[in-house]
Order: C-alpha cells, then sequence, then structure tokens
C-alpha cells in the first residue's frame, strides 16, 4: 500500500532533528507515524524506514520523542549529544521528573550526564531495581559494568565519553556469533601435522604482509617487509594497543622518513587529485586537536571490552576500524588498522597459537566488500564537515566534529569483519595449507622421477602452475634442457596429479 508523504509526521530522532533543525550521522531506524492507521516498514537506502500507526505518537514534547527514540530507533550517542547539546536544560529535567522510575527516563538522565559532563539539578535515586544502558539483547555490551547509584544505571558500554562506539546485535551478527571460531580454527590445526603448520606459518606472515601493503599500492623494500613481518610474531602474545607501542609499530613499517613521535598535528585526509587544483575528497579525518583525547579514549575502550569479555570480533573490529577512522598517524594508518585485528584476535585467544589469519589476502581479493565497510562511516561523514582547501592543499576545518568521531554506530564494519575472518578461515588458511601438502606431495614425486635440486624442483613446480600444467618449450630450453621427453611427461604428469586443478598460484 502506498502512503502519501503528507499524512507522515516524523517521529523519535527524525522528529528531534528536523524541530531543533540539526543534522547528523544517518540513523539505521528512521521513524514516522501515519494519520492512516498503517503500519509497516521498508529498507531506505542502508536504513530501514518504519511507519507507526497513529496511536503511537508521542506527542509534541521533546522527552518523549526522546523516549520514542530510544525505543524504537535505538541508541545513537552521536545524535544525542547533539540533540543534548540543542536542548534547554529545563525541558530534559522536566521530563525525567515526570517519570522519576522509568527504565527510558533513567537513561536518558545518565546519557545526558555521561555525554555532556552537565548534571541535571535532580536528586538522586535511593531505592529500586539497576537497569543496564544498553539492552544487552540489542547490543554489544562489557559484562559488570559500574553502577552508577545516581541513575540506578549499570553502565555496561563499550568505552568512555571519549570514544564509544556502539554496535548493534542484528540478525546478520547474531548468527554469526553462534559459529565457533576457534573451534573451526581447532579442527584445521588438528588435520594437519605440526611441521606442516609451522612451514606454513612463515608463508602466511608473508601472505600477510604482501597484502596489507598491496592494498595501498606500496611495494615495500626487504627490509620494511621484515620488520612488519617481526611486528605480526609479536602480534600473537604482546598487546599493542598502548601509544607508545602503536608509535613504536608505526616507526617500524614506515619509510623512515615519515616516522612520527606522537600523535600527529596537522588536518590530513584521503583525496585524490582529479585536475590542477582540484581534488575528489574521501575522506576527512578529525582535527589534530581532538586526536590526543580521542586516541585515550579508544586505548581505555580497548582495555574495557578485553576486561568486559566483549566478543573478540566485536572488540577488533571497534579498535581497528576506530583506530583507521582517527588516522592518528601521518602514515601507515591502514598497515596499523589490519595489523590491530590480528593483535585482538590472537591476544583474546581467538587465534591459536602458531596460527594466523591472513586477513589482508582476503580484504585484498574482495575490495568491494573491504571498501565498503570503510565508506558506510566515510561517506556520510563528509556531509557533516565544513571544510576548505588552500591552494597547497592544506585543509582547514570550520566546524566540530569530533563527535561524529567519538560516538560511532560500528555495526556495519563489525559485519565486514565477520565476513573476512570466516572467509579467512574456510578459504585462505585451508587453501595456504592444501597447497603445501599438494607441494609435498609432488616433490616427492618428482624426486622419484629424478634426484635434482630443490630449488629447480620449485621452479618447475611453478612454471607448471602458471601454465596449466605443462611445461612451455621456451621455459624448457631456458632451464630445464637437461630433462628426457620420458621425463618431462612424467614430471608434468606429476605436478597434475599433485594439485588436481593447475594454474593455482604459488604461495
Amino acid at each position: 500500500m502506498k502512503i502519501n508523504v503528507l499524512e507522515l509526521r516524523p517521529a523519535g530522532y527524525a522528529y528531534l532533528l528536523e524541530k531543533l533543525e540539526i543534522t547528523g550521522m544517518p540513523n539505521w531506524h528512521i521513524s514516522s507515524v501515519s494519520t492512516t492507521g498503517t503500519h509497516y516498514s521498508k529498507i531506505q537506502d542502508a536504513s530501514i524506514a518504519e511507519i507507526f500507526r497513529t496511536q503511537y505518537w508521542p506527542g509534541n514534547k521533546v522527552g518523549d520523542h526522546l523516549e520514542f527514540a530510544l525505543k524504537y530507533d535505538g541508541i545513537n550517542l552521536g545524535l544525542l549529544i547533539r540533540i543534548f547539546e540543542h536542548l534547554p536544560q529545563e525541558e530534559i529535567t522536566e521530563y525525567i521528573k515526570s517519570k522519576p522510575t522509568g527504565k527510558y527516563a533513567r537513561r536518558i538522565w545518565f546519557l545526558y550526564e555521561f555525554l555532556t559532563d552537565n548534571k541535571l539539578p535532580i536528586d538522586d535515586i535511593t531505592s529500586g531495581n539497576y537497569v543496564e544502558a544498553l539492552e544487552t539483547k540489542k547490543y554489544y555490551t562489557i559484562i559488570n559494568g559500574e553502577k552508577s547509584q545516581r541513575h540506578r544505571i549499570v553502565n555496561n558500554l563499550l568505552g568512555p565519553k571519549a570514544f564509544c562506539p556502539v554496535i548493534r546485535k542484528t540478525e546478520r551478527l547474531l548468527k554469526m556469533d553462534s559459529v565457533d571460531l576457534r573451534k573451526k580454527c581447532d579442527d584445521i590445526i588438528t588435520a594437519y601435522p605440526p611441521e606442516l603448520l609451522r612451514r606454513a606459518l612463515s608463508y602466511l606472515y608473508n601472505k600477510e604482509t604482501k597484502s596489507s601493503f598491496e592494498i595501498e599500492h606500496i611495494k615495500p623494500n626487504p627490509s620494511r617487509t621484515e620488520k612488519f613481518i617481526s611486528s605480526l610474531e609479536l602480534a600473537e602474545t604482546e598487546d599493542f594497543c598502548e601509544k607508545g607501542r602503536l608509535v613504536e609499530l608505526q616507526n617500524r613499517i614506515v619509510d623512515p622518513r615519515f616516522k612520527d613521535s606522537d600523535w600527529r598535528v596537522n588536518q590530513n585526509y584521503v583525496g585524490q587529485n582529479v585536475s590542477y587544483q582540484k581534488g575528489l575528497i574521501h575522506f576527512i579525518c578529525p582535527k589534530p586537536e581532538d586526536l590526543p583525547e580521542m586516541m585515550k579514549g579508544l586505548i581505555t575502550s580497548h582495555r574495557r571490552m578485553k576486561e568486559g569479555s566483549v566478543s573478540p570480533v566485536i572488540h577488533a573490529a571497534a579498535i581497528a576500524y576506530g583506530f583507521v577512522f582517527m588516522h592518528p598517524f601521518e602514515d601507515g594508518n591502514g598497515r596499523i588498522h589490519r595489523f590491530l585485528i590480528h593483535n585482538i584476535l590472537s591476544t583474546r585467544g581467538m587465534v591459536p597459537r602458531g596460527l594466523m589469519f591472513p586477513v589482508s589476502a582476503v580484504m585484498l581479493k574482495n575490495p568491494v566488500s573491504y571498501d565498503a565497510s570503510l565508506e558506510a562511516f566515510s561517506q556520510p561523514l563528509l556531509q557533516l564537515i565544513d571544510y576548505r582547501l588552500d591552494e597547497m592543499g592544506e585543509m582547514t576545518i570550520e566546524n566540530e566534529t569530533a563527535c561524529w568521531y567519538q560516538f560511532m554506530d560500528m555495526t556495519r564494519q563489525a559485519e565486514a569483519l565477520y565476513d573476512f575472518v570466516n572467509k579467512t578461515i574456510d578459504e585462505e588458511l585451508v587453501e595456504e595449507l592444501s597447497f603445501l601438502v599438494n607441494y609435498d606431495n609432488t616433490k616427492k614425486a618428482i624426486q622419484d622421477i629424478i634426484d635434482m635440486p630443490d630449488r629447480l624442483i620449485d621452479l618447475f613446480i611453478q612454471l607448471c602452475l602458471q601454465s596449466n600444467g605443462a611445461l612451455s618449450a621456451r621455459k624448457r630450453s631456458t632451464h630445464f634442457d637437461f630433462l628426457t621427453d620420458k621425463e618431462l611427461t612424467s614430471m608434468e604428469q606429476a605436478v597434475r596429479d599433485g594439485y588436481g586443478q593447475p594454474g593455482q598460484s604459488v604461495i
């Protein structure tokens, strides 16, 4: 049934944003109330537009629409702080006092004081049950959050005010959560001999390093490659989400000329020149003056999620994507972002010792999905930032933007990372381990035909796989002119038998 747009009234966040004449990051759920009695919802771009029947109309008071927003639109901290900044304190106070024990009123009260650092003229609640700030059925939260006696609220948020992401328990995430990823990894390990796993690990480190640089179209020299690999090896056991360690890591993986000793002090952005003095901006980073507090908040959030037993993938998504969106260094942010995924998954025990996830290889193979996970935040953000560029390409931000980085809804990023991790386990790990098994079998078969150096066996296998299981005449004359026709035929057949599907790339 089609609804005339004139019969719809915005409700919840939509009502408040319109009434207060403010803009913000789009919320995942947009509410309106129909005068016709129809109730339905539809997917609109990346959000759900829900039309409620007329009896759902909350009234014309801002407090009632705040309650409606928390009930139906969900908790959006970025929008809430903007709304609170534009509301007279008296209106919030009047609403909370009218429902002193209501769970939504108490949540609004707690969130107002948490986000604004302003204490409302309301007496502390002295009795009654505690209510969680975020409903655990709807959001990922920490366990055993701090109790706020003033509001009778349990603070189970993922971070402090300086960086407090929100991740919703969507149907897709709950389905992914039901899979025991650690068990999948353990099952893979038990299927292969320990010696082969040890050999595979060095290949996986190399593949991850190569892929992470390749995503950024960088060809590192051998020294930078080795430094990145050695850092990945440490990521298995050491927590890198601490300022000193992050600076040290940045210094190890970038060109020495671009080492940082602290968070960046310049306004940076991601973009490209399309013509002289005309650039295409893809992403604008936080103001440098906002960074120290934000990064302190991100590190605190990391510890909070670690101690609060948040799902490792959710934890890794919030911190790794939060890091890259803050872009705290002049160079190396993308590589550190992907490094942090390994670091958190490993130190949280999701990845068994002696194994690593070449997650960057999956991102490299799925660039559309990876870009979409970044653009889900970066594209709508661009609409909220007033900036100017001078003739030298230096950017100046002319409005306040900190709240959009502090209070991100990172549900889309968490869903994307789950997909990447699943593909890493199901495809990349199995593919690499199977390749090694096939290589060992093929090598033994070739050695039974002719006893030649390992270097030449490796080259023969590589060249055959590149040519659908057969050695070209030119390659034979260049590298293997000593082979008889019978030996060559038998060795080519050994490669085809060993790999089943010739043409795979070597590790």
